[in-house]
């Protein structure tokens, strides 16, 4: 007896259109996309049912769509596999671009679907239409736009090979967004065709159709591992660094540290900084160390190895202009990210292939004792100066962080000051801390959205970040029902923009008070009571310190510190250029 072929039990064939977007799902799915992002509209219908009806798909539905992107962003980041995104067709496109943009800039995959209407509804007036082809521009690593579902084989075959290769996009040769455009002719609601896409689905052997697919690789260029003199002054840099991996990443920089020799300068957003015991000759005031100009000099290095990115300060960052020392820039990415512009030698490896590719290990220089005995006197003045502040300073929230929370809890930092007070202060330690960044385009945008996707159903979180990237995305709480996690808000709230006080323009009076610092005066209290969203205002250290060392186990908390940013510009002056003043 002749058996029909079983389709997947995912596959709709009620009309074309679902059994197109199901084709899509269960191609996804086999690639190893496990998560959707989906707003609501109608021209994306075929794919929010077949997403949302897909057994090994989570779909987390989110109104605004700019929300949404940088909700994918962070589920994204959690294990660096692409998260899917779907909108309707105009406009809400549009609201992904600066996700899409800091997806592309950090390498993190993105599968972002627009929805739109068949060609001959558009360019005449039709409603909720614009023009979508390459709406990202350069932006994404490829972009495709769909056909228009027709009841043939050879087109589903396409479609197959057409979602899997941009899922491979997405990863490789460098993770970042893809985009695909998916028009759709009506019925878009799963409504019955009489039952000629059942039809046409009869007729596939859809165990062989689908059979050859598996999770994309990410696939890598390698170069030769340099060959580096360790009796010369070299210093690492340990820079910004999202390892699903954090005690494995820091394994590896502590390895090519032992064989090196060289004092390793990491970055507060690198792992190393919270497994410091696997990291030999570890640096972390280097910031307040190369403001001393007798330091800097002294410590003039030879050589540099650079392991993945530029640190965010910009003094270390400017020392090493200075020294035009040879760098070597240990990359997994094809793409230029030096940008210091030096003597620079581009290395495509991991760090495993480094380690074990440099020479053997070596005793420890007169050059790495010398950053170490500057290490112990700047660290021993800023953490004797912090434990003693007991004004709401707001460089202490991140040295409080760093030393309280919980091990193996997660952190967002939002950018501006919150990621500069990160690399000033957060203390080495063996907390095993996970920390996530946005620091791609270095934006504000989509900031407590991202740091829900880090969040949803993962470790216990905390994002810290500054009232003006909290209010620029306040939209985010509007995930609080769909939420399953645990995430604390430090807002640090000084009315305005912090960074700025830092900027020759502070000197410009009121013109710098309106148009950069631009205070502002909404009641957070209040907006987090509107969404049901718990808000404690923090009383003092003490209260603050009670706060963090235990994090809730579920559910969304907003903790305000109230701050003088005018008064913490001068207090992180004084304190970090006199951290190696004589005793």
């Amino acid at each position: 007896m002749h058996l029909q072929p079983k389709h997947p039990p995912s596959l709709d064939t009620r009309n074309l259109n679902s059994l197109w977007g199901s084709v899509i799902a269960e191609t996804l799915a086999r690639s190893g996309v496990g998560r959707a992002v989906i707003s609501p509209g109608s021209r994306s219908t075929p794919l929010a049912f077949a997403l949302a009806g897909h057994p090994a798909i989570e779909s987390v539905p989110v109104l605004d769509e700019r929300s949404a992107s940088f909700f994918a962003l962070g589920l994204a980041k959690q294990n660096m596999r692409p998260v899917v995104l779907v909108c309707t067709s105009g406009t809400a496109g549009a609201n992904y671009f600066p996700a899409v943009i800091e997806a592309q800039e950090a390498g993190v995959p993105l599968v972002v679907f627009t929805a739109d209407r068949p060609p001959e509804m558009r360019s005449c007036a039709s409603g909720q239409t614009i023009d979508q082809q390459r709406l990202y521009g350069d932006h994404v690593n490829f972009y495709h736009e769909l056909a228009v579902p027709e009841a043939s084989l050879a087109l589903l075959r396409y479609l197959r090979q057409t979602i899997a290769h941009a899922v491979e996009r997405a990863l490789a040769p460098m993770a970042g967004p893809v985009h695909l455009n998916a028009p759709f002719r009506d019925p878009l609601a799963p409504t019955a065709d009489g039952g000629a896409a059942a039809a046409l689905a009869a007729g596939v052997d859809w165990e062989r159709f689908f059979g050859h697919l598996s999770p994309a690789p990410a696939v890598r260029l390698s170069s030769e591992i340099p060959s580096l003199d360790p009796s010369v002054r070299g210093v690492i840099i340990a820079g910004p660094a999202l390892a699903a991996d954090g005690a494995a990443h820091a394994a590896c920089v502590g390895a090519v540290s032992r064989r090196l020799g060289w004092p390793v300068l990491a970055d507060g957003l690198s792992p190393a900084r919270n497994h410091a015991s696997l990291v030999p000759h570890l640096v972390t005031r280097y910031d307040a160390i190369l403001r001393d100009p007798q330091a800097a000099q002294a410590l003039r290095p030879q050589a540099v190895l650079c392991l993945g990115e530029w640190p965010t300060s910009k003094v270390l960052r400017s020392w090493l202009e200075a020294g035009d020392a040879p760098v070597h820039f240990v990359t997994e990415r094809p793409d230029n990210r030096d940008s210091l512009h030096g003597a620079t030698r581009r290395v495509v490896a991991t760090l495993d292939e480094l380690a074990h590719g440099l020479p053997a290990a070596r005793e420890p220089s007169g050059y790495e004792r010398l950053w170490h005995d500057h290490e112990v006197r700047a660290a021993a003045a800023l953490d004797a100066r912090l434990g003693a502040e007991a004004a709401l300073v707001e460089p202490k929230a991140a040295w409080l962080l760093g030393r309280l929370l919980p091990r193996f809890s997660s952190v967002s930092v939002a950018n501006s000051m919150p990621v500069r007070d990160i690399e000033f202060v957060w203390p080495a330690n063996d907390r095993g801390v996970r920390i996530f960044f946005s620091r791609g385009a270095n934006g504000i945008d989509g900031t407590l959205s991202t740091a829900l996707g880090v969040a949803y159903q993962g470790a216990r979180s905390v994002l810290l970040t500054g009232d003006l990237a909290f209010l620029h995305d306040s939209n985010g709480l509007l995930l609080r029902p769909r939420f399953k996690g645990s995430l604390t808000v430090v807002v640090i709230n000084n009315r305005g923009g912090g960074i700025f006080e830092h900027l020759p323009v502070a000197q410009f009076g009121p013109v710098f008070e309106e148009y950069f610092a631009t205070p502002q005066e909404a009641d957070i209290a209040k907006l987090c009571a509107a969404h049901g969203v718990e808000h404690v205002a923090v009383e003092d250290w003490a209260h603050f310190e009670s706060l963090v060392a235990s994090l809730p186990e579920a559910g969304i908390r907003v903790l305000e510190l109230w701050t003088d940013r005018k008064r913490d510009a001068a207090w992180r002056k004084e304190a970090f250029a006199s951290a190696l003043a004589p005793g």
